[in-house]
């Protein structure tokens, strides 16, 4: 390895990932030429679409998507971001919703299919309340970063001029998602085209951070937003950047960690991962196969379960180890 392998990445910019786009912590054997996208999210289409990157940080369920497409990378244990998806749904006060199999009949409004926090969230639906996805109309305004992905006849487009945000407004959805998943105007000086728009409308689970909770304790699933991803052909070429890759952003984190605890690092993260360390202890940001397993099963088998997958993943063909 006398000679750098320069690699084109993309990644997103957070506490735990800044040391290395500085270049405080190297990667060992890399030449980094990093390929900064604002939003992050930005990077997926181009990833998926046209393997524009060495490497990238991509949406998890996006990325299964594609691999199972036959996408020419592969996933590292290294999950840049996580978070619980219970208080992502909201519902319109006066649709007389109060338990999820209510939503059955009804229409409610997603990004996009198959945006991680709706998969999420919808596998909560499934599995812990028994709701039939195929008796609610998904609709949608934003394409599917993979191509190739046949949407569920139940899955309908906004008409021409149309907005999710409006449609809600109206009453013509009873329920959306917030967040990067949600109802928003397009339009958005961020540069990702959406603007999520406050809402006061209630959760869905209006004690989210509870049901959340207990389904760790119970399941010892913590959803994974956020993979990073290697072309195959560069591990072919040079099987060690796995390990390369994985020992930087690991320091990395382990250095975050450090001053999070020590109340040193202030990003309006910070107070995410000390509430999600409530529920999941002290590393909120865990890496690793063995430490995410349920994870990343879980997340593979709701994305067959809700025909994203075009047939089932394992673990061993999504994420590689590191060693």
């Amino acid at each position: 390895m006398a000679d750098k392998v320069r690699l084109d990445i993309s990644i997103g910019d957070y506490p735990h990932t800044h040391r290395i786009l500085t270049g405080e912590i190297e990667i060992a054997g890399v030449e980094p030429n990093f390929i900064r996208v604002v939003p992050q999210i930005g990077a997926y289409r181009r990833m998926v679409r046209d393997h524009e990157f060495d490497v990238c940080e991509i949406a998890p369920t996006t990325y299964m998507i594609a691999r199972g497409y036959g996408a020419p990378f592969v996933g590292l244990p290294i999950f840049l971001m996580r978070q619980f998806n219970h208080s992502s749904l909201l519902v319109r006060p006066d649709a007389g919703i109060t338990e999820p199999r209510q939503l059955e009949g009804r229409r409610v409004g997603v990004r996009a299919y198959s945006v991680t926090t709706g998969v999420w969230l919808r596998s909560i639906l499934i599995e812990d309340y028994g709701v039939d996805l195929s008796k609610i109309t998904w609709v949608v305004d934003d394409e599917e970063h993979v191509r190739e992905l046949v949407l569920p006849p139940n899955v309908v487009h906004t008409s021409p001029g149309e907005s999710l945000h409006d449609l809600m407004a109206t009453g013509n959805l009873v329920a959306g998602f917030k967040g990067n998943a949600g109802v928003g105007r397009k339009g958005s000086p961020t540069g990702d085209g959406w603007q999520v728009v406050p809402t006061d409308y209630p959760q869905l689970f209006p004690n989210a951070a509870e049901i959340e909770a207990e389904s760790y304790r119970r399941t010892g699933i913590y959803p994974i937003h956020g993979v990073l991803v290697v072309k195959d052909a560069v591990l072919a070429e040079h099987p060690w950047i796995a390990k390369s890759l994985y020992e930087a952003f690991a320091t990395a984190k382990a250095e975050w960690l450090v001053d999070h605890h020590a109340g040193r690092s202030t990003d309006k993260l910070d107070d995410k991962y000390r509430k999600l360390r409530r529920i999941v202890g002290d590393d909120p940001l865990p890496y690793g196969l063995e430490a995410n397993a349920a994870s990343i099963a879980a997340l593979a088998r709701t994305a067959w379960d809700q025909k994203l997958s075009p047939r089932p993943l394992t673990i061993e063909e999504i994420i590689v180890g590191s060693d």
